[in-house]
């Protein structure tokens, strides 16, 4: 795509085309206020920030396609109450976002960007890069999570065996003292 090249973004999308469109209209115009950049920047937590954004962005696209809060959270696979946070504003990635579809109604879509989309491109698949790693790095510590909850639940149930045993001991020795 040459940087005249113009693409109509939809406000009110009724596919997912439109939904896509909006989607990367909204993060990209979010991600890149110079206000977004600085905070992205000084943040510990990069991936975290992106991908809430990326989420904040497809739950108000999803929103304005007049899909429910379930079906959105679905689709995003998030918990509908992320979703509702998000949408309202309580998250600091859903505020953001909001503000930039505001804009996005009194001033059109415009998105103008000063890094070439050569770089952009280059910039975006390292972030990529960054959250599938950090996806794959979740789910890995969710599957330890799971394995020593499992392992927590056999020593508690050994326990309570033991504890059952001792106290038949403990009345058994009692009627012995007797």
């Amino acid at each position: 795509m040459s940087s005249e090249e113009k693409v109509e973004i939809p406000l009110t999308p009724l596919g997912r085309e439109d939904i896509h469109k909006l989607e990367t209209a909204l993060l990209i115009g979010t991600l890149f206020r110079p206000d977004v950049l600085e905070m992205i920047r000084s943040a510990e937590e990069r991936t975290t920030w992106i991908d809430s954004l990326a989420v904040a962005a497809g739950a108000l696209a999803r929103e304005k396609a007049k899909m429910t809060t379930s079906e959105i959270a679905e689709d995003l696979g998030r918990t509908e109450a992320t979703i509702r946070n998000h949408l309202t504003g309580k998250t600091k990635a859903g505020k953001l976002v909001l503000e930039t579809y505001e804009k996005f109604l009194k001033e059109g879509v415009k998105i103008e960007l000063t890094t070439p989309p050569s770089e952009l491109a280059e910039q975006v698949s390292k972030l990529r890069e960054e959250l599938d790693k950090a996806k794959s790095e979740l789910e890995q510590v969710k599957l330890a999570y799971e394995g020593e909850k499992r392992k927590l639940e056999e020593v508690r149930q050994a326990i309570s065996t033991i504890s059952s045993k001792l106290k038949e001991l403990l009345q058994d020795v009692e009627k012995l003292v007797k």
